[in-house]
């Protein structure tokens, strides 16, 4: 078996994950509401088939002029942020009780 090919977290990179993951769940708990930009909102509305989306920016072309352009937005659930959180801080925590790399 060649050293590539078993691919094993070490203490440094279950550090760096936790501390992504920790961040992006204080992300969430700080953050009420995401409002995408229009480019996205429209990605969106042409993948997801998103009813509300679609009339909104079907109503936006054809009167463009006079409407503005309808946002997403996007609440994610109070629990994700907790959640995520919870998984980051067990994830450093683990990183500083596993031993050195190279030790």
């Amino acid at each position: 078996m060649t050293k590539g090919s078993n691919m094993e977290f070490n203490r440094n990179q279950y550090f760096m994950v936790g501390l992504l993951i920790l961040m992006i769940g204080a992300e969430l708990r700080a953050v009420d509401t995401f409002v995408l930009n229009e480019k996205t909102t429209q990605f969106l509305a042409q993948r997801m088939k998103d009813s509300q989306v679609a009339s909104a920016n079907t109503l936006t072309n054809n009167f463009a002029a006079y409407a503005p352009v309808a946002k997403k937005r996007i609440q994610p659930p109070r629990w994700l942020g907790w959640s995520l959180i919870s998984i980051g801080t067990v994830l450093v925590l683990h990183s500083l009780a596993m031993k050195k790399p190279g030790g």
